[in-house]
């Protein structure tokens, strides 16, 4: 199961620099109110903590993670600003969901 424990950790952090990024977004492009930096803020602090919970190699994680943050992005792409991904952007997730597979989860002799 610590398969599964490290992309449900992935998908948080994902979610969590996703939201950090997009409510500074909304108030610098969408003219929504500045107190959204708060939220956000924390939200990337939450972020960076997270990314402290994996086992391995901070470069390692970084690498892996970057998978599945391709994946979540795409997911809110879809979920939340209402455009649905192309057969391309699912080809390019498969691609980086694939690579987070081979950096995570390959044997390691060390």
């Amino acid at each position: 199961m610590p398969e599964l424990k490290t992309v449900s950790l992935f998908f948080l952090t994902a979610l969590a620099e996703i939201i950090g990024c997009y409510l500074p977004y909304l108030w610098l492009r969408e003219g929504k109110t500045i107190w959204l930096l708060v939220p956000g803020a924390l939200s990337l602090a939450a972020f960076v903590w997270l990314l402290t919970l994996h086992p391995t190699a901070v470069g390692r994680v970084y690498a892996a993670y970057g998978g599945v943050y391709v994946f979540t992005a795409i997911l809110w792409l879809w979920f939340v600003e209402g455009i649905r991904p192309t057969i391309w952007d699912i080809v390019g997730v498969t691609i980086a969901l694939f690579g987070m597979v081979v950096i995570m989860f390959a044997p390691r002799t060390s």
